[in-house]
């Protein structure tokens, strides 16, 4: 099967290339970039729009599996209309089911988007029989959980993902030791650290402190979050220190100045209004009885103990703390989007669209730079040689997009809906979504 694109303007910051061309697909993979138009059973004219590499969330939180072993499609669905045509899952720490099984599921079935999973140390931590998250693990639960993340790094895990504020319990030898299973091919830890606002800049220093040693790249998760509070221009020199010797870590950002989690995380222990300086009312619950409420004392304590796994969006981030995260030089963009049915925030859905629109368009970034920043970048992160670029030989995942009408939709009353200024995304060189519109839902592999 042979796809001709043609008449667009051609974007591959990979490669430095931004100009009016057409692109050839051949049995899911890019043939060439040419200026002439070969034969092909497919034309697809893109006459005034951008064609780029399909976009990479590095940061999402996957879809659970029911009871009858199927994965509830919803938010994979979510991030194809939104132009990604690769998500990692796992984040956090967390998986929502065994991590190589869930892999094998897509494998049979076909999925959205591709799929990429990290090894969550909280999901084998628990595994282990380590379930109390403010307890420190024994030397045997170390060694089981340590077994696992080796196994599932070998059967197709991309690297390691840590949520330490969702683990308190996790001490300095405990991350050393299992960011260690990761040496063995130089694979990836990402690390939600373990404090934010003020505690971000020691919460880094734990970190650098307990893995350098290792040699293993890291990424800092949603650092807008972590640092967004006033913080964010100190805590970038931080990491060009680290940088500077040689440590090699990154960070990515969500484009919104809210953050969302589960009301009985520890990011609400005691403590977080102080950590914030605001009262309960900056906290919006996203689902049951108080859903789309702002949270009272007395709101708060009952779902904290009741309903402890409920959404809320937290609006105590500084937009200009955000700003300061994108005119970083390789600052990549990534979702953190999580949902539970039709709730959640409007990051699950809208995420690369609005970066376009309030970043690229109404912003400071030019737009090959703005692209490096949800293709090329997480690529080269997350090690996916084939992806993220347009060259010759490259996986045909295709985003095409009106650089002028790009924009999310999604609001936090009404989180689901659809982007607009998308208007076709291919995956393993077939057509996906168009305008929107899912057309084909089974194209993603497992990576």
């Amino acid at each position: 099967m042979r796809t001709l694109i043609r008449n667009g303007i051609l974007i591959d910051p990979a490669e430095g290339i931004q100009t009016k061309m057409n692109l050839l697909i051949e049995n899911g993979t890019i043939r060439e970039l040419t200026k002439t138009a070969p034969e092909a059973e497919e034309v697809i004219d893109a006459g005034g729009l951008i064609v780029c590499p399909g976009f990479i969330d590095l940061h999402m939180h996957e879809d659970p599996v029911g009871e009858d072993g199927k994965i509830a499609w919803n938010i994979f669905p979510a991030m194809l209309r939104m132009g990604v045509t690769t998500a990692v899952g796992g984040n956090c720490g967390i998986n929502l089911y065994d991590p190589l099984k869930y892999l094998d599921i897509i494998d049979h079935t076909g999925a959205p988007v591709n799929v990429m999973l990290l090894a969550g140390h909280k999901y084998f931590r628990e595994r282990a029989g380590a379930t109390d998250k403010y307890a420190p693990i024994n030397a045997k639960q170390l060694e089981s959980v340590k077994e696992g993340l080796r196994e599932a790094l070998r059967g197709g895990c991309a690297g390691i993902s840590y949520g330490l504020p969702y683990v308190p319990g996790t001490d300095i030898h405990e991350l050393a030791e299992t960011a260690s299973c990761c040496v063995p091919g130089r694979k990836l830890i990402t690390v939600h650290v373990d404090d934010d606002a003020a505690g971000v800049f020691e919460a880094a220093s734990r970190l650098v402190r307990a893995v350098s040693r290792l040699d293993i790249p890291i990424e800092l998760s949603h650092i807008g979050s972590m640092a967004g509070y006033g913080q964010m221009e100190a805590f970038l020199e931080q990491i060009d220190d680290y940088r500077a010797k040689g440590i090699d870590i990154t960070c990515d950002c969500y484009p919104y100045d809210q953050f969302s989690t589960r009301i009985g995380s520890g990011t609400y222990d005691e403590g977080w209004r102080d950590r914030y300086h605001c009262g309960y009312d900056v906290c919006e619950v996203c689902d049951g009885k108080y859903a789309g409420q702002r949270c009272t004392k007395e709101i708060f304590e009952e779902l904290r103990n009741d309903f402890p796994q409920c959404l809320t969006i937290c609006y105590v981030m500084k937009e200009e703390d955000i700003e300061i995260a994108y005119n970083y030089s390789d600052m990549i963009v990534a979702s953190d989007g999580i949902l539970d049915g039709a709730h959640g925030h409007p990051r699950a859905t809208g995420t690369f669209p609005h970066f376009f629109a309030k970043y690229v368009r109404e912003g400071s970034l030019d737009l090959i730079d703005g692209i490096a920043r949800v293709t090329s970048l997480p690529a080269a992160r997350m090690g996916l040689a084939n992806k993220g670029r347009l060259q010759a030989g490259a996986d045909a995942d295709i985003v095409i997009f009106d650089p002028e009408k790009i924009r999310d939709c999604s609001t936090f009353a009404e989180p689901m809906l659809a982007p607009v200024g998308i208007e076709r995304v291919i995956i393993n060189g077939h057509t996906a979504a168009l305008s929107g519109e899912i057309v084909n839902a089974s194209l993603g592999h497992s990576q």
